[in-house]
């Protein structure tokens, strides 16, 4: 039985509330302290709860707040299914592993980015060769985020940004705009400037729980796109490759396939996706991913939140009176705080949970 009240008002109850559940469920969890603090002065951090044998060879992970505010979806599923499934849905040789926060700066100031600025789902680049080049971006850069926010300025932002996307079109435009970018550290969907905090983090627990195992599936939640309230398990796997294939198979005709351009995300590099697969091999270890992206609101308003954000924190006050509302419409956009939607997220995140525990079980395909 599901429970809207697993979900949050701040990260600092989300943390509480993953922790006890965790105690609940009989979970070993694990700190890992953030360097930074919240917007109250508080402490930070990224927590692993983990279920099942210590040698178990699969493994099913769950990862939240890749994109900070974004986190109360992912913690509001960890909380719920540590509560109401724990250890009694693992079947023998296999463990969960949840990874909660796992960029806490992010949820704590209401933001996506990391304390460094990054976006996170950006930044699993090799940082040792030349970082890819977002030519587009450079065009609009100063457009996406203006110097103020006074309608005067914004206009004339806008309207610069409405013909850029009338001369490149709406692939392209949106390309330029979210598809990543290595040059501007304070704007949007920078991945730049060397593995982030919660980069090393994420390879740190890599490394701990998931290195060498023979089955490796990995749910990272996230929320912005699509229809309102829809769960869409997205991969970024090559196409027609064994792992491409074990990802439909694990949770059928509803997946979308990037490489084969099924769905409305532009991320092109970066991925916390590639950054796991490279160290993450196959025969050794059989990884098996996907995105969970629920939708919330149209992507126009969620352009508009990123703009008056990365303004604040460039220009502004983050702990001003101007801060408010900037955090208001970044809430609002990546967690509508209703029912309906809340519920929606538990189903969905159950099954595609328990679609990859079966998934797991069944080896090479």
């Amino acid at each position: 039985m599901t429970n809207i009240h697993s979900f949050a008002a701040s990260y600092g109850e989300a943390r509480d509330k993953f922790l006890a559940a965790a105690r609940v469920a009989g979970a070993t969890t694990y700190r890992y302290d953030n360097p930074s603090k919240g917007p109250k002065g508080e402490s930070l951090s990224t927590d692993v709860a983990r279920l099942g044998p210590d040698d178990a060879s699969r493994v099913v992970v769950t990862i939240s707040s890749t994109h900070g505010v974004e986190g109360y979806c992912g913690s509001g599923f960890q909380v719920d299914w540590l509560a109401s499934v724990g250890a009694g849905g693992l079947p023998k040789d296999t463990a969960a592993v949840f990874v909660h926060a796992i960029n806490p700066y992010g949820f704590a100031w209401t933001r996506r980015v990391t304390e460094e600025g990054n976006d996170l789902n950006r930044n699993y680049v090799d940082h040792s060769k030349p970082y890819p080049a977002n030519e587009g971006y450079l065009e609009i850069a100063n457009f996406l985020v203006p110097t103020d926010l006074s309608q005067t300025t914004l206009d004339a932002a806008d309207a610069k940004l409405a013909a850029y996307r009338k001369k490149v079109g709406d692939i392209a435009y949106f390309r330029a705009v979210s598809a990543g970018q290595y040059s501007h550290p304070d704007g949007m969907f920078f991945g730049g400037g060397g593995p982030s905090w919660s980069n090393r983090t994420l390879h740190a627990i890599t490394d701990r729980f998931l290195k060498g195992r023979q089955d490796v599936a990995v749910i990272d939640f996230h929320t912005g796109l699509g229809p309102y309230g829809y769960g869409e398990p997205i991969t970024h796997f090559d196409i027609n490759t064994p792992a491409s294939r074990r990802v439909r198979a694990f949770w059928g005709e509803s997946v979308t396939e990037s490489k084969r351009g099924q769905t409305a995300s532009q991320a092109r590099d970066g991925l916390g996706h590639y950054g796991l697969n490279r160290v993450l091999t196959e025969p050794e270890t059989r990884l098996t991913m996907c995105t969970l992206e629920y939708g919330t609101f149209d992507r126009e308003s969620g352009q508009k939140a990123f703009r008056a954000d990365h303004w604040l924190h460039k220009y502004g006050d983050p702990l001003g009176k101007e801060a408010g509302p900037v955090r208001a419409a970044m809430r609002r956009q990546f967690y509508p705080e209703t029912d309906d939607w809340k519920e929606a997220v538990l189903f969905r995140g159950h099954q595609i949970v328990r679609q990859a525990i079966a998934g797991v079980q069944w080896g090479a395909l």
